[in-house]
């Protein structure tokens, strides 16, 4: 696996897939009851963006760092609130101990981070990671923190062993490199696992948008295995979805909040707009399965 997140921490594609993750989360605390995160494909946890990396490719520059500085209309700053209140908290937290970075952001949360930072005391984060270095920076990252488990682990085994959680209620963010092929194939198969084993849970499932008909193929194979209740976002920031590299990126959502496809259909269009790299910058918000919400 040679793909390193780190490059592309905080881009356009975490945006909507960070912002999205701390939505959900932040609907599962409405109930005492405890959940439980799975995080199949955790990364390190925690990007440094002003470390080398990040600064060879500068794409935090355009998502993250774009939407802060951004005017924003009341309803997408509290649609992103949960998201952006946790990346301004902890750089509040590291400014202390390291310089000042560009737009007052120097640190990132991938998602395990994040999710760990929006749980309360009785909720539990499972961190799955294959690459052996960032699993070992992420078993730093939450070295002696009793609600976060630390596995070095292929993620698509986690969709068996450790389904369902002992919770009975949570998440399970699904969001492998898509360095290697078969990688929308993997996704349909281990929802379909998953599901069997945890038809209960919230499942959110990231893809990047470089060609259309591959993301069209993998609707219509999730529309398949028939699981209700089934929402597919996403954003593009490029007119053109043949265009080469990364153009957009999208989530699945299997059992998504009841309040999140309306939520959706509301911000995308102006989030789109708002990190498009050029002229337009569109949005679009499907239901794959099950009858359209209102809003």
């Amino acid at each position: 696996m040679n793909y390193r997140h780190s490059y592309h921490a905080g881009n356009f594609a975490d945006v909507l897939k960070h912002a999205v993750l701390a939505s959900i989360i932040t609907y599962l605390k409405r109930k005492d009851h405890a959940f439980r995160v799975i995080d199949t494909h955790a990364g390190p946890g925690l990007y440094d963006l002003s470390g080398k990396e990040a600064q060879a490719t500068g794409e935090w520059r355009e998502g993250v760092g774009r939407v802060i500085a951004a005017k924003k209309s009341p309803a997408l700053t509290a649609f992103l609130a949960p998201w952006l209140d946790a990346v301004r908290q902890l750089n509040a937290e590291a400014a202390p101990e390291g310089k000042e970075h560009d737009g007052g952001i120097r640190l990132y949360p991938g998602s395990p981070k994040l999710t760990r930072m929006l749980m309360r005391k009785q909720d539990r984060l499972s961190a799955i990671e294959l690459h052996p270095a960032d699993a070992r920076q992420l078993a730093a990252l939450f070295a002696g923190d009793y609600q976060a488990r630390v596995t070095e682990l292929d993620g698509w085994l986690a969709l068996g062993g450790h389904l369902p959680p002992k919770e009975k209620r949570g998440l399970v963010l699904i969001d492998p490199p898509f360095e290697i092929e078969g990688e929308f194939d993997r996704m349909v198969d281990g929802l379909a696992r998953a599901t069997r084993r945890f038809a209960g849970g919230t499942y959110c499932l990231w893809h990047p948008i470089k060609i259309d008909s591959a993301v069209d193929a993998f609707h219509k194979k999730v529309q398949a295995l028939g699981r209700p209740n089934t929402l597919a976002a996403e954003i593009m920031v490029r007119n053109n979805k043949n265009a080469p590299g990364l153009n957009g990126s999208g989530l699945v959502i299997v059992n998504p909040p009841f309040t999140l496809e309306a939520e959706l259909r509301a911000v995308l269009p102006e989030l789109a707009k708002l990190l498009a790299t050029g002229a337009g910058g569109s949005s679009r918000v499907m239901r794959l399965v099950g009858e359209e919400r209102p809003e």
